[in-house]
């Protein structure tokens, strides 16, 4: 990772993106990629997409959300103090203590989650943060006063964290699920502009909206560009930190590589492709299972447009949907590397059909 790589990376991740909201992130994920792809375009949502070769008539997706867990303002008391309601999958039980950022009309409004003190709780019978009792402290005393600042019933907010490193070896912050899967697929469209490498197909570079309820923003972006291949990165859980059933949840440890998930919606033959360039590249990967659906944009490419051959390489992440979320920085490599070797070794106009 060079510095202006680095750069973009951290001007990204502290910017919010609330799912509904991405549009800043989108501008700054855009003017990054631009030098680097023939031409942009965004949808009605806020997709954006950079294109290299726009006018092939085979057509490849490289893919990730743009879009971060948060917060609705849903009532403000007489008192001055208000009450959440999700956006995606946002945590209770991490709220209390955390600041937060409102966006108002009139610009960010800082807030706190508060929480009673440890002294005048009771060990046996305290209550534990939930929906029903998790509150944001904005410094004010009324109803009135609130919304003067601009608050109101609908605004969004995030919390206030921003990009650190970890013992070096480690990125750590709030939204790396899944504007880190951003910053890969513009780190691929990066090298093959650099590298001057020629391809023979047309590349669309997807970042996507509104993944967190619904994978809403690739379900619209599949249809607009009917791609013939899908490959879709995002975050899974990484296992070998405390408190997981690997019986359940497999086993997937930060540092090993990417992981290549299989399941219905993943089509064998792109995932043995991917493999097999793995192992010619000496890139690590780690294997998963998805039962059913994978729960990532993988699911809404692969059945989009009467179907579209599709495969997920994830990127082990630890403390999903907290402001602490953690990722090695070799496996942001290698799932770079991965991406883009696939991409040299992709032959135009390649069936991935079952039977032909």
């Amino acid at each position: 990772m060079d510095k202006q790589s680095r750069a973009f990376l951290d001007k990204y991740l502290n910017n919010s993106s609330p799912t509904g909201f991405e549009k800043s992130g989108q501008q700054i994920w855009l003017d990054y990629v631009k030098p680097y792809v023939d031409t942009n375009f965004t949808d009605t949502y806020g997709t954006a997409v950079g294109v290299i070769n726009p006018e092939a008539e085979y057509k490849v997706v490289i893919e990730a959300h743009a879009d971060e867990i948060s917060w609705f303002v849903n009532y403000i008391t007489e008192e001055g103090y208000i009450y959440v309601r999700r956006n995606g999958g946002s945590d209770h039980q991490i709220a209390p203590s955390k600041r937060v950022n409102i966006y108002t009309k009139k610009g960010i409004v800082k807030g706190v989650f508060g929480w009673p003190a440890i002294h005048v709780r009771r060990d046996k019978t305290e209550e534990q943060p939930s929906l029903k009792n998790i509150f944001v402290d904005i410094g004010c005393s009324s109803k009135d006063e609130v919304e003067k600042l601009g608050v109101h019933v609908g605004c969004v907010m995030t919390f206030d964290d921003e990009l650190i490193d970890l013992n070096k070896n480690f990125l750590v912050g709030r939204a790396l699920d899944n504007r880190i899967g951003g910053y890969m697929i513009a780190e691929v469209a990066r090298l093959i502009k650099e590298k001057k490498n020629k391809l023979d197909f047309g590349l669309y570079v997807v970042n996507a909206v509104q993944e967190e309820v619904g994978l809403r923003g690739a379900q619209m972006i599949a249809e607009t560009i009917c791609p013939n291949l899908a490959l879709v990165t995002d975050v899974c859980h990484e296992t070998t930190s405390p408190m997981y059933n690997k019986i359940e949840s497999g086993y997937q440890k930060a540092g090993n590589g990417p992981v290549l998930t299989y399941g219905p919606a993943v089509h064998n033959n792109v995932l043995d492709m991917i493999i097999d360039v793995a192992e010619k590249n000496k890139i690590p990967f780690q294997r998963a299972a998805a039962s059913r659906a994978t729960g990532t944009d993988t699911d809404a490419f692969a059945y989009s447009n009467k179907g579209v051959a599709s495969a997920l390489i994830s990127l082990p992440l630890k403390y999903m949907h907290t402001t602490v979320e953690t990722v090695h920085k070799s496996d942001v490599d290698n799932v770079i590397k991965l991406i883009y070797s696939f991409l040299l070794a992709l032959q135009n106009g390649h069936d991935f059909s079952y039977l032909k």
